[in-house]
Formats: C-alpha cells, sequence, structure tokens
C-alpha cells in the first residue's frame, strides 16, 4: 500500500557491529521488510556506530552510567526515550554487552530480539562459543531469542548448527558461529517484521503465509 508506514528497527551495540550490517544490508535489500530507524551504542567509538553513519542511519552513543553490566536508571530512560522518538516496533541487540532490566523490558515487552553464539539453552552467558569448545560438545551453533528478564533464556525463534572441528580454536569456532549468525539473525527478524511470529507458552511458532 502506498504511503505505509515501515516496520522500523531500534539496533543496540557495544562493538564491531557485524550483524547489524547483516541486518541492515537486508532491509537495504528487500530481504527485510523494514527500515533501521536508529542505532544507540554505550560504547562512545564503537563500530557498530560508524556503520550505521556510513550507512546515513541515525546513531548516537549514550553513556550507560555508573554500572559495569547494565544501564543506570538515567542511562536506562535515555534509551528508552530514544527508541520512544524512533518509532521503534522491534529492539535489536547486536553485540549489546549490557543486561537489560525493569522499565527498559517494561517498555518492550515482547520486543526485544538476540542473537547468542551457542545453541541455548546450553551455554548461556559470556564466550558461548568458548564454553562448546572447552566441553567438547561436536556440534553448537547460534540462537535468536527473545529477551526477558533472565540471561539468554527468553522464548527460542531459531537456531543455526555449526560443527566443531577437531582442529577448532575459539577463534577458529567463533569466526564460523559468526558467519552463520549473519544468516540466521536476518531471517528471523524478517519474519517478525512480517508478522509470522506469534509466542504461545513461551514457544515460539512461526505462521505459515
Amino acid at each position: 500500500m502506498t504511503g505505509e508506514r515501515k516496520f522500523h528497527l531500534g539496533v543496540l551495540g557495544s562493538g564491531k557491529g557485524s550483524n547489524f550490517v547483516a541486518i541492515a544490508d537486508a532491509c537495504a535489500s528487500g530481504k527485510i521488510s523494514a527500515a533501521v530507524a536508529i542505532v544507540l551504542s554505550d560504547v562512545e567509538n564503537a563500530g557498530i556506530l560508524a556503520h550505521a553513519r556510513d550507512r546515513k542511519i541515525p546513531a548516537k552513543f549514550i553513556p550507560p552510567g555508573k554500572f559495569r553490566t547494565k544501564l543506570d536508571e538515567d542511562a536506562e530512560r535515555a534509551y528508552v526515550n530514544a527508541l520512544h522518538e524512533a518509532q521503534v516496533d522491534l529492539i535489536v541487540l547486536a553485540g549489546f554487552m549490557r543486561v537489560l532490566k525493569g522499565e527498559f523490558l517494561r517498555a518492550f515487552e515482547g520486543r526485544i530480539v538476540n542473537i547468542h553464539p551457542s545453541l541455548l539453552p546450553s551455554f548461556p552467558g559470556l564466550e558461548g562459543w568458548k564454553q562448546a569448545l572447552d566441553h567438547g560438545v561436536k556440534v553448537t551453533g547460534c540462537t535468536v531469542h527473545f529477551v526477558d528478564a533472565g540471561v539468554d533464556c527468553g522464548p527460542i525463534i531459531g537456531q543455526q548448527t555449526v560443527p566443531v572441528l577437531d582442529n577448532d580454536t575459539p577463534e577458529t569456532l567463533h569466526q564460523r558461529i559468526h558467519a552463520v549468525e549473519h544468516e540466521l539473525y536476518p531471517k528471523c527478524v524478517a519474519a517478525i517484521a512480517r508478522g509470522e511470529i506469534e509466542v504461545r507458552e513461551r514457544r515460539v511458532i512461526w505462521k505459515k503465509n
């Protein structure tokens, strides 16, 4: 329909932003029927902000405040306000290294997604690829999930496997997981933008067209 408002994404990241690039490129090519409305980071010189500015996407550093692993109350309010002003429909976490808490989760309940470098519920938390390697599993991968108050335990939207090779190091395994993330994350975001994802009793259902 002419003039129909696009589905708006708000992206949060702390690092290089490779998953953001995959999603932004998928939006630009039409694989995701959405537009990135804003990119926010808790790191002033984060690569994700540079990638956003290169693409003429609004990008902003918002200081995280006094805590090391989460946003303080003032920062949380600033993030929520910026996302509301950008009229985002879905928040995409792309390497955002802070745990989201109360007010933020309430403001965007059921509308925050994250990607984690393991096959959840195995190996939640930091360095999931290294945990998998240390544990000796033969298959790992990545998981796209909705974000709730727990750590990496919201309803699972999609997963993709990656074999663990005998000669893998944490770096080589992480690199291969990253490559798969760049396929899976845009696919899941595209399905949400099309209205094809439904959550029933913490289970994600992919609705057919």
